[in-house]
């Protein structure tokens, strides 16, 4: 019985004195069943001898004698003699042993009826009864035969054989029944007897059947009860839960059969019980003879024990279940207490991690936060541990017989409850010590800060005069007097009131701080020392000398020292970039104004540039915090099983496309990119370097924002779902998910306005180059993701667009179509109602889409564009410039047999469309160069050297015959390339319609295509007035082909692709040329402009494709070997 009874002793000799009472109970009944048979051997039973008892050679009526004594009649049975003697004596022991020992104590009275026998069968019976009979004998009556012959002869035998009949009771020969009925009554004589005595054989065969099974009925019971006693008080009770709960159920399922059994045996009794009564219940006169009676009463006894032992089964059943429902509680309890306290060693585990005490006010609340977020999660696991221990305390309370095992249990659960309360608390006030330490730091650094910006900002000019010093004392004055709030005093109390929280680098930390504020202390004293002086003399003011444009103070709002500290939201660091730009912009004005050393103005750029550094790498930690915030607290909560009944099933598997790649982006920034940041917080004017390096990871952000419509849509459906608001709240976020869905979006736009700031202030740094590269990559990144935005928006578009090549520019626009092909009313209507298309131009195509806005909100009203058309690249010319509109183009396809009239929004966005175009037509050009250089080597070899009409030409003009010839076997080595067409001569206006890639020409020739160069014209023959013809300069639009950096000023500096106005032609060959791309202007020689403009044209003197003569469009029909030869020709013309 191991564990059955570890609630102690007590419990364990309650446990066995109930069983033992139980046991001993059942052994008494047991007893008493057997005594109702009272037989030492082998029970017999009316069952057993049924077919013997139904010969009825022998019978027990029930009637009685005079004294009680049973009487057993031996009724006339002619076959007698014959019967066996195991029958005989099988029904003569089983009758003997129905009446009650009392009453078989006292003896049997026989009646032998041998009325109809004869006399030697009738000695016979009396001999074998006499010899066999088992029990006392009181009287034995003999009714003898009733023949005369016979009767006589009975009376001499019985008289001369007396002794033969030597018994222990005298033998009573009778000769009627009425003299039977002087030995017993009437009415204990049955019928046959010539008494009153109610009997049947069968009925009474019948009943004692009945109550024979009904005593093996209960001695079975007992039996069964007994065994499973033994059984449950013997069970060991198992070490786990499950076990537990099984072996209860079988219990359970084996009492309520035993239940049964009892109310089964107990219907047979009360079925027996009422078939004796029943004469009784039918006739009240009806007295019951004395065997029915001791029926009865045998019943009645049984009926009495079976109810007795039910109850004391129940008695014994409700303390076993009571124990295995203790044990069962204890079973789930251990359980309980094994994974409350594994969630407790992890919560006190994670408790150990929030070591790290802060770097600054923003670092410090987040970290607050995150040990409130921490502490509000770990509330359900100190709930459960409370619960369970006020569960083990209510055992001990019920006395559970375990409550040895339950008390240590207990009392670790309020140990480990109390001891992460207490831990929790400690943190906490240890953080809050380090936010009030950072809060005297930072309110000492924004004094310092603001002491400086005092100093930098005081006017050195007014300062001369007697008021002017004065007043600036009394500023100083002022200020000193706000230190009593916000300067630290003393150093080595700070030591002292902070010394549990102070890290090697925090203490550090503070002596820089405590540093920073003497230093600015003493420039404060030196200061009000100069100012004493001024104001104590009255000297003449001092002119002030202009400073440098680029001259920059302090701003208040930054510190040098301080480069460890958060930026706790997006709203903070707006209003310190406005701060600072204010600043910036008040101390030029102020530097302006008065003189200021070169010293002063880089001391004052580096904490600008510091300033912005801070800004970057603070806003790169927050913006990596929320990334993995949205993370583990939305994306990761998809996948955990405890949350999946709060995801409806529509979006289940839908996390990639409501986060789109973020995991890469976090894991991007996280690992790789602010480590960099942070290797060059010492070196901010070097952080483009930084930018550069990872430029090529900046292209994950295109995949992101391309996917966010997507995630819009999906967000829209389900933002009120229950999921989010749960995740919501366990993040204990302000705002719902799709404002974090944002934030990269948001980031990346971010970059380029922290790297003009930066270049603002590097502009004669090292790094100042790196910075400009990397903003420009920043921004065609952003440029990238928001044509690629509206790329995916296209629709009925049959091919793949990949497939046209990298999309570099896209835009709306006003079209007119003047095709050679048509009905001419749709021309000339065409001409005044344009048509409002978006067009895309790829490397190898341009579409022309109809735009249509869409209804809903956020991106789900972002339009869409209806494919049109689309023109390949390779047979497309433009015309730079149309007449009467400075923000129209044309673009032509096949020889002009297809004109679209391109008007721009602005004269700006047409410059660039038509200089992407003027790119795209070069690098096809250039492609079919490469493709046929071995041809140019040849043909460059063959072409004969054109003669000068310049007897004595110049450096500059040989370099350009160089060039020019150069260019001249580049154009060579296209022959053949194309389509190839019977070669010809353009006609006026209208050029070659060959097809290839774009070459690099002026943005102001207006009209030509990518086979061709602009010099493979006959207008530049007409312009040129034959081979010997000079090129001349006039005023107007150019674009210039080459870097030049050697003007007459130093400053005046153009670079390949600049737009360059000719002003006006001055002496000595001198041009005054504005850089319509810097806003610069200079003088550079003619000859310089030359080799600068090459064959561009002006813009002014070109006209639309409608103009006679010089007309502006060009285009390509020919064989390259025609452009060669133009171009030799058109070489001539400008030569000279």
């Amino acid at each position: 019985m191991r564990d059955y009874c570890g609630g102690g002793p007590e419990t364990e000799h309650c446990v066995h004195g109930l069983v033992s009472n139980f046991l001993t109970f059942q052994m008494s009944n047991l007893d008493e069943a057997d005594e109702i048979m009272h037989q030492d051997s082998v029970p017999l039973y009316a069952a057993d001898i049924q077919d013997q008892l139904k010969k009825q050679f022998a019978y027990l009526s029930g009637g009685r004698g005079g004294d009680g004594c049973p009487v057993i009649t031996f009724p006339d049975y002619p076959a007698f003699s014959e019967i066996p003697e195991k029958e005989f004596q099988n029904v003569l022991t089983y009758l003997t042993s129905i009446p009650s020992l009392r009453d078989a104590g006292i003896g049997f009275i026989l009646v032998i009826d041998r009325r109809q026998d004869k006399w030697t069968s009738v000695k016979a019976s009396i001999l074998r009864i006499a010899a066999s009979f088992p029990g006392n004998l009181q009287l034995v009556l003999v009714l003898r035969p009733t023949g005369f012959f016979h009767r006589a002869l009975s009376d001499i035998a019985f008289k001369f054989n007396k002794d033969e009949f030597k018994m222990k009771v005298p033998v009573i020969m009778l000769g009627s029944v009425s003299e039977l009925q002087g030995y017993i009554d009437k009415t204990q004589l049955t019928e046959d007897l010539g008494g009153t005595l109610d009997y049947c054989h069968s009925r009474w065969l019948s009943r004692r059947t009945a109550i024979e099974g009904f005593a093996q009925k209960v001695k079975q019971t007992a039996q069964i009860l007994q065994s499973f006693g033994t059984e449950l008080a013997e069970t060991e009770l198992p070490n786990d839960v499950q076990s537990t709960s099984s072996l209860l159920a079988t219990h359970k399922e084996k009492k309520d059969k035993m239940k049964e059994d009892i109310r089964l045996a107990v219907e047979q009794g009360d079925d027996i019980l009422g078939s004796i009564s029943k004469p009784v219940t039918e006739n009240p006169e009806y007295k019951l003879n004395q065997d029915q009676l001791d029926n009865q009463t045998t019943v009645e006894r049984l009926l009495a024990q079976l109810h007795e032992t039910e109850t004391a089964f129940d008695e014994f059943w409700i303390k076993h279940e009571q124990k295995l429902e203790q044990c069962l509680r204890l079973r789930n309890f251990e359980q309980n207490f094994r994974e409350v306290k594994a969630a407790l060693d992890i919560v006190s585990e994670r408790l150990t991690a929030f070591t790290d005490v802060g770097n600054s006010c923003s670092h410090v609340e987040h970290i607050l936060k995150d040990l409130a977020n921490f502490e509000e999660k770990s509330c359900e696991t100190i709930a459960k541990a409370r619960m369970l221990a006020s569960e083990g305390d209510a055992f001990i309370q019920s006395n559970h017989y375990a409550v040895d095992s339950i008390i240590p249990k207990c009392s670790e659960l309020h140990h480990l409850c109390d001891a992460f309360i207490t831990e929790t608390e400690r943190r906490r006030n240890l953080l809050n010590k380090s936010l009030e330490l950072h809060g005297l730091l930072e309110k000492s650094m924004k004094w310092c800060d603001e002491g400086i910006y005092l100093l930098a900002s005081q006017p050195v000019d007014k300062c001369q005069s007697q008021d002017g010093a004065e007043s600036a004392l009394q500023e100083i004055e002022k200020f000193l007097d706000t230190g009593a709030d916000n300067k630290i005093k003393e150093l080595n109390k700070i030591y002292r009131e902070y010394a549990q929280l102070l890290t090697e680098d925090l203490k550090e930390h503070v002596q820089k701080v405590f540093q920073k504020q003497e230093s600015m202390e003493e420039m404060f004293q030196k200061r009000q020392v100069s100012l004493k002086k001024l104001a104590a003399k009255q000297t003449r003011p001092v002119q002030p000398v202009a400073p440098r444009p680029e001259a920059f103070v302090k701003s208040p709002y930054t510190s040098p020292g301080l480069q460890r500290e958060y930026i706790s939201n997006s709203e903070s660091s707006a209003l310190q970039r406005v701060n600072y730009r204010r600043g910036k912009s008040e101390m030029t004005e102020l530097h302006q104004s008065r003189g200021g050393s070169t010293m002063d103005d880089e001391e004052n750029l580096a904490v600008l540039r510091q300033h912005v550094m801070n800004e970057l790498i603070e806003t790169e930690r927050a913006y990596v915090e929320e990334l993995l915030c949205v993370l583990e607290g939305y994306a990761a909560e998809m996948d955990n099983p405890l949350m999946a009944h709060l995801i409806s099933p529509e979006l289940q598997n839908k996390k990639d496309i409501l986060f789109g790649n973020m995991e890469e982006i976090y894991h991007f920034h996280n690992r790789i990119f602010l480590r960099e940041l942070e290797n060059y917080v010492e070196y901010p004017e070097l952080v483009g370097r930084c930018f550069l390096d990872q430029m090529e990871d900046f292209q994950i952000y295109e995949k992101y924002c391309q996917n966010k419509p997507r995630s819009e849509s999906l967000w829209r459906q389900f933002s009120d779902s229950v999921f989010f608001q749960e995740c919501q709240r366990k993040l204990d976020h302000k705002l719902s998910l799709d404002s974090y869905l944002l934030k990269p979006v948001q980031r990346i736009t971010k970059y380029q306005l922290l790297l003009k700031e930066m270049l603002k202030y590097s502009k004669n740094c090292e790094g100042a180059e790196d910075l400009q590269e990397a903003l420009t990559s920043i921004l065609g990144i952003l440029k990238a993701v928001n044509d690629s935005m509206h790329q995916i928006a296209i629709t009925g578009y049959d091919g793949n667009l990949n497939e046209l090549g990298k999309l570099l520019m896209q835009g709306s626009f006003n079209v007119w179509t003047d095709h050679k092909k048509g009905h001419s009313k749709v021309k000339d209507l065409a001409r005044f109602k344009p048509m409002q298309r978006h067009l895309f131009l790829h490397e190898k195509a341009v579409l022309f889409c109809k735009k249509r806005e869409e209804n809903g909100e956020g991106y789900e009203k972002a339009p869409s564009y209806s494919y049109k058309h689309s023109l390949n690249m390779a047979a497309v010319g433009i015309t730079e410039n149309v007449k009467g509109d400075a923000k129209k183009f044309e673009i032509w396809y096949n020889a002009r047999e297809e004109v679209y009239i391109i008007q721009a929004p602005t004269p700006e966005v047409k410059a660039t469309w038509v200089n992407e175009i003027r790119k795209v037509l070069t690098s096809q050009l250039q492609a079919c160069r490469e493709a046929s250089q071995h041809r140019t080597l040849e043909q460059t070899q063959s072409l004969p050297l054109p003669t000068s009409s310049c007897t004595s030409p110049s450096r500059n003009h040989i370099r350009n015959t160089k060039k020019m010839e150069e260019r001249k076997a580049d154009l060579a080595s296209l022959e053949g390339y194309g389509t190839t067409v019977a070669p010809k001569y353009p006609e006026k206006g209208k050029g070659w319609a060959k097809t290839s890639h774009s070459l690099d020409a002026s943005e102001e020739n207006d009209g030509w295509s990518s086979a061709e160069d602009p010099l493979n014209s006959s207008d530049a023959e007409e312009e040129g007035g034959g081979r010997g013809g000079e090129m001349k300069l006039t005023p107007g639009k150019y674009t210039v082909v080459t870097d030049y950096e050697k003007g007459v000023s130093e400053e005046f500096t153009v670079k390949s692709g600049d737009l360059v106005q000719l002003i006006r032609e001055g002496e000595d060959g001198l041009w005054y040329v504005k850089n319509l791309s810097t806003g610069r202007e200079g003088w550079i020689p003619a000859n310089n402009l030359l080799i600068l403009i090459g064959n561009s044209k002006s813009a002014q003197s070109l006209s639309s494709s409608e103009s006679g003569t010089a007309s502006s469009t060009l285009s390509t029909s020919s064989s390259c070997s025609d452009s060669c030869n133009a171009s030799s020709t058109s070489f001539s013309d400008i030569k000279g």
